[in-house]
């Protein structure tokens, strides 16, 4: 094990699957010399040269289709978006394009696309710059839709995401960059897509979250245990695919489930988990479930303000006692 920031967590696999694979190669606005605006790519340039690590214009249409291409002639490209929020940009090609040929094709075609990129709040981004968008992306079949919420995370399934042969959405968080944490020194090491993780076990009720808020969410269940209440926390890690299994079997035990998000509590992926558990296991629930996220309008660019319009920690305390009737 290592001691890593998340940063440099996918650094390190980048570097890891360009040595393994020669087909890997890397591609977005700023990510040679500069490495990136969150020194991802630090460093890549000098060990793999232009080739293999291409700047782009200001143009996330065109270099995303140009990394379709290469992904349906054979190659493994990885994508950086200087912001996720910049997929609008390149809809047509991840949605028509990169989402699609290998169903058109009938699977004669592989398409082993990467786009990752950082979202989300923190720095008083603003409207544009700050959105969390992986709930929209759940509704492209063809595209798996992955969420690293911790170094280990984000190594594990990077790796998973750069081996795989179908395009894969890969989200970061730009507040967790500089978080550490231990990561396997395997160069093999892996996390599989579809796949949950239970961070903290419990008996009276279930919350399910990413990002800031799988951290979030376990400073709350530690408020919560000091007054006798023990919150199961889970982290989907893959949105698609989605573990609705082992969310399931803990709302089955728990009774109670709230789902946590940065994106917009309307119409984000909480309310996909809550259709599917209640489809499941509607019989156990002791009470509604409950969804806790964004407000629905822009981001803000002061911080107090966005501050106001995402979730904290005291919101999902609330939202557990509520689900038990204590609030």
């Amino acid at each position: 094990m290592s001691v890593k920031t998340y940063a440099m967590a996918i650094r390190d696999v980048l570097a890891e699957e360009m040595r393994r694979d020669r087909e890997v190669f890397i591609l977005g606005e700023d990510i040679a010399g500069q490495g990136g605006i969150f020194g991802c790519t630090r460093g890549l340039l000098d060990e793999f040269g232009d080739e293999r690590v291409r700047n782009t214009p200001i143009s996330e249409n065109a270099f995303v289709g140009a990394a379709v291409g290469a992904a349906s002639a054979g190659m493994r490209p990885v994508v950086e978006l200087m912001y996720m929020d910049f997929l609008y940009l390149a809809m047509d090609q991840v949605l028509n394009q990169a989402a699609k040929i290998r169903y058109m094709f009938g699977g004669k075609v592989k398409v082993p696309l990467v786009i990752r990129g950082q979202q989300g709040i923190g720095r008083g981004n603003g409207a544009q710059h700050s959105q969390s968008v992986e709930s929209m992306m759940m509704n492209i079949p063809g595209i798996k839709v992955a969420c690293a919420s911790s170094p280990a995370d984000a190594a594990g399934l990077l790796r998973t995401a750069i081996r795989d042969d179908n395009p894969v959405l890969f989200f970061e968080h730009k507040a967790l960059y500089n978080t550490r944490g231990e990561v396997p020194d395997d160069p093999d090491f892996a996390i599989p897509f579809g796949k949950a993780e239970i961070l903290r076990e419990g008996k009276d009720l279930t919350i399910v979250a990413n990002f800031l808020y799988r951290h979030k969410s376990l400073e709350a269940a530690d408020m919560l245990a000091e007054e006798g209440i023990f919150a199961e926390v889970i982290d989907p890690r893959t949105l698609v695919p989605l573990d609705i299994d082992t969310i399931a079997a803990s709302v089955k035990k728990t009774g109670r489930l709230i789902t946590v998000h940065e994106a917009h509590r309307e119409m984000g992926w909480g309310t996909e988990i809550v259709a599917q558990v209640v489809e499941k296991v509607f019989p156990y629930l002791d009470a509604p479930p409950i969804r806790v996220g964004s407000r629905m309008c822009s981001l803000p660019f002061n911080l107090g303000l966005e501050n106001a319009v995402v979730p904290q920690t005291a919101d999902i305390v609330t939202a557990a006692k509520t689900a038990l009737y204590i609030a």
